[in-house]
């Protein structure tokens, strides 16, 4: 789905917009103190820059608890001017944090337990930070996933912490479906793919992105397209 020259690429590309959307976010954290912005700066900033080139039309964000990964995402679709975003969470702390001026036209929260609703047709894009266990891994695997379209992109959350996934966790079934699937994944964790994560700071720094907007440097996400 992604390389490490893509993502390289990707930030050159959109460095401009970018900035400015870091801006907002720094503003948007300080002005919201009890906010917990869960994504680390590197993860949220590859989040922007797919949905950038992606240009998806529905994207669905299924876990976003304060709403910082919301308002990322709600920034891509701004900057493409096109797309829509549903999100799914049964914490609606998100309605308070995410900006009316993101919201409107472009956002729909929806409330409780997403193993009880009902997801959009023909989903673009989508995030998963929701439970991490492996009960909820298998849930989207088996009963979401093969209704998303192939070769959609999608990226999950909190897969590597360390230099490998943790047993028994959602990121231990998904890394098995992925290579039972015989699907490759992108990540820049920095205990999983050092190599990778050193580059893009490289690549960040030389761009002027060395102030931290988010303190985390773990980088836990990965990205793939859907089987």
């Amino acid at each position: 789905m992604l390389t490490i020259d893509d993502a390289v690429q990707l930030y050159v590309k959109h460095h401009e917009p970018l900035q400015a959307v870091r801006e907002e976010q720094r503003r948007l954290l300080a002005d919201r103190p009890g906010m917990r912005a869960q994504l680390d700066d590197i993860e949220a900033e590859l989040t922007y820059l797919l949905i950038r080139q992606e240009r998806p039309a529905r994207v669905v964000e299924i876990g976003c608890l304060h709403g910082w990964s919301t308002s990322w995402l709600l920034r891509a679709l701004r900057d493409n001017e096109t797309g829509t975003l549903t999100s799914y969470d049964r914490i609606e702390n998100a309605r308070r944090n995410v900006p009316v001026e993101l919201a409107d036209g472009r956002w729909r929260f929806v409330a409780g337990d997403v193993r009880e609703q009902t997801l959009p047709d023909g989903i673009d894009y989508l995030f998963l930070d929701a439970a991490h266990s492996a009960r909820f891994a298998r849930w989207y695997l088996d009963r979401l996933l093969p209704a998303v379209p192939a070769a959609t992109p999608v990226s999950v959350h909190d897969v590597f912490h360390g230099r490998r996934a943790k047993p028994y966790s959602e990121g231990s079934v998904l890394l098995r479906y992925l290579r039972d699937a015989g699907a490759g994944y992108f990540t820049a964790a920095a205990k999983r793919a050092p190599a990778q994560y050193r580059r893009l700071q490289e690549c960040r720094a030389d761009l002027g992105f060395g102030d931290p907007v988010h303190p985390g440097t773990h980088n836990p996400m990965i990205w793939f397209r859907r089987p």
